[in-house]
């Protein structure tokens, strides 16, 4: 145990520099085998992070270590265009610099007996960073009526570098049961940490109920609890099924940012849930499958659209950022599809295929606040290999790649130019990512 408690606390270590954004901004998958597979691991006991994926399928690891981490690689751009020049344009482009990301993630698991075991998965929730350059507008342009401070200013009419910085990390101790020989229940109380910072934003003073807590606070750390519970079933030699729901991890405010999140900074990690299967199509080859439901809408400062912004500056102050039903990034519940094959090449190497949809939880409308958070991959492909080694460890690799997509809508500046266009925003994203991790059985 005390080898476990030094793994998390390294983690922790390592966390504030990590950002995972894949489906919405939750990770594609936890655990570099599951991520081998499309991020399929609900109907899987293969490893020790079950307090992220199903608790209830530790009962089925034994006792077991697994460590690892993921390089991490988003490429974000945004721009705008089609403003009009008797405006003053606020046209513009840039791609963020922060382009590499840690995600590391750890497992321990011991069984009490054959039929209950302990353990803790620590691993990254998922997180967003942007890091846009400013200075595309000049200080001749529309956005000095949103902004009194002199420019040239960014993207949203703010000064300098435009971006956020959030991080979201869960430790998971996790307690699995037999209830029958080949069924199993678990239970992960969640303890969450977040940190989170976010600068260039001030030209939206006007529309937050706390103008001073707002941008450019610096970087502030929350905790918070939820829980996840499990269920895991091997139907038949050939078929196993799990399903697992994770309650919101309810979270303190964020109170240098009480004029930013909805609630008075308010920022709780949604509510979810998963349900899978896995098929032994053939002695060597399995097939997965995963269904997960991410229900962004749930926290108001995530899920309220950013049109109540309207409302705010109709006099409307709860509708105001920060505000009790204060404007959000109008990010949608989302439904993501996983699909994973695992081939036992031979005794010693199995190898991994994976495909990974999801739905894009950014409408155009939305644009222009989620230049900030641009999560709007869809599509990933994965392939990854474990290799025993002559130890008895488990080595292995996993890659990912999100294709480019992109949301284009009309800017929200449009609703204050007087009939003169704003133009048109864009926001683009692209992912690559590879991991390393190794485990062992004792």
């Amino acid at each position: 145990m005390k080898k476990t408690l030094l793994a998390a606390a390294a983690a922790v270590a390592l966390a504030p520099g990590l950002a995972a954004a894949t489906n919405g901004y939750f990770q594609q998958g936890y655990g570099l085998k599951s991520k081998g597979r499309g991020g399929a691991g609900t109907a899987m006991a293969t490893d020790a992070y079950g307090g992220a994926n199903n608790p209830a399928s530790m009962a089925f690891v034994g006792d077991r270590i697994d460590f690892g981490a993921d390089l991490f690689s988003p490429r974000r751009s945004a721009s705008r265009f089609g403003s009009s020049p008797f405006l003053g344009p606020i046209d513009g482009s840039a791609d963020s610099d922060s382009n590499y990301f840690l995600v590391p993630e750890f497992g321990y698991n011991r069984m009490i007996n054959p039929n209950l075991s302990l353990g803790v998965s620590v691993y990254a929730n998922g997180g967003m960073n942007t890091d846009f350059p400013g200075g595309q507008i000049p200080a001749a342009s529309a956005c000095a009526g949103f902004n009194p401070t002199p420019g040239p200013y960014n993207l949203l009419c703010g000064n300098g570098r435009l971006g956020v910085d959030l991080m979201q990390l869960i430790i998971a101790p996790t307690v699995a049961y037999k209830v029958a020989p080949n069924h199993s229940i678990g239970i992960s109380p969640l303890i969450g940490f977040q940190r989170f910072a976010i600068d260039g934003a001030q030209a939206f003073a006007g529309f937050s109920t706390s103008p001073t807590n707002l941008s450019n606070r610096g970087h502030e750390n929350a905790y918070g609890f939820g829980v996840r519970i499990g269920w895991f079933g091997q139907l038949t030699n050939a078929l196993s099924a799990g399903a697992a729901y994770s309650t919101k991890v309810y979270m303190r405010e964020f109170d240098n940012y009480k004029g930013l999140f909805a609630e008075q900074g308010d920022f709780d990690m949604p509510e979810n849930y998963n349900v899978g299967i896995a098929v032994k199509a053939t002695p060597q080859l399995t097939v997965i499958a995963d269904y997960q439901r991410i229900n962004y809408s749930g926290i108001a400062s995530v899920g309220n659209p950013s049109s109540f912004l309207l409302q705010c500056a109709a006099g409307n102050v709860g509708f105001c950022l920060g505000g009790n039903s204060g404007a959000g990034f109008g990010w949608r519940d989302v439904n993501v599809w996983k699909l994973g094959f695992e081939y036992q090449y031979s005794n010693v190497l199995t190898l991994r295929a994976g495909y990974d949809h999801t739905d894009n939880p950014i409408r155009p409308q939305d644009v222009t606040i989620n230049i900030l958070a641009p999560g709007v991959v869809q599509d990933h492909v994965t392939l990854g290999f474990t290799y025993k080694t002559g130890t008895g460890g488990e080595l292995t690799v996993a890659y990912m790649h999100a294709f480019n997509n992109s949301v284009t809508g009309p800017s929200f500046f449009n609703n204050f130019t007087g009939g003169l266009p704003a133009g048109t925003e864009t926001i683009k994203m692209y992912q690559d990512a590879i991991g390393v991790a190794y485990g062992w059985n004792f």
